[in-house]
């Protein structure tokens, strides 16, 4: 399994003036027993790595998969490099399409949080932020967090949300674990 990094800014109550803007999406996304969300949608949970494009050697740590560009990246010293200053923040490991349940895998000062499903752009989050797909999966599939817990719950969502959804560019995703680090930006 091959591990990637990025850092997250953290969207919870205390996001945006008085936590109206986490209140707003919870009435939006009906998702109202999450504690925060913990996802790799850039809309909603920032990239906090900048990496310099113009820097060839920038380009050795920047993970593509094919011709697409990813906000994950190759070297979790290079994240630090990279990071925006930021107090609090999700430093995050990742792993594209897990073939084996992640909850024992273990990363090393991480712990597993879920998998993500984000589209094939790998910039949004079938699971929360496209309104909900009530016909493949119900807000009481996430944890608290916004993630699935389940390996294979995750596999089963992805696949039907493509039949269910086939001319839904969000619903053509990729299954994502997620692990955050223990300490390191909490």
């Amino acid at each position: 399994m091959t591990f990637l990094y990025t850092a997250r800014g953290v969207y919870n109550k205390n996001y945006g003036e008085d936590g109206m803007s986490w209140e707003k999406y919870i009435e939006w996304s009906k998702l109202t027993h999450l504690t925060e969300l913990v996802s790799l949608d850039g809309m909603l949970n920032e990239n906090l790595v900048e990496p310099d494009y113009d820097n060839a050697e920038d380009w050795n740590y920047i993970y593509c998969d094919g011709i697409l560009q990813t906000d994950f990246y190759t070297s979790l010293d290079f994240v630090f490099t990279r990071l925006k200053e930021k107090d609090k923040f999700n430093l995050l490991t990742v792993a594209l399409e897990p073939n084996q349940d992640c909850k024992n895998v273990n990363v090393v000062d991480f712990e597993f949080i879920g998998y993500d499903l984000l589209d094939q752009d790998f910039s949004i989050s079938a699971l929360t932020n496209c309104g909900g797909f009530d016909e493949t999966f119900l807000p009481k599939d996430l944890n608290d967090k916004g993630l699935i817990d389940d390996f294979t719950k995750a596999y089963e969502i992805k696949k039907l949300l493509l039949e269910n959804n086939p001319d839904e560019h969000h619903a053509d995703t990729n299954v994502i674990a997620v692990w955050r680090h223990k300490t390191i930006g909490r």
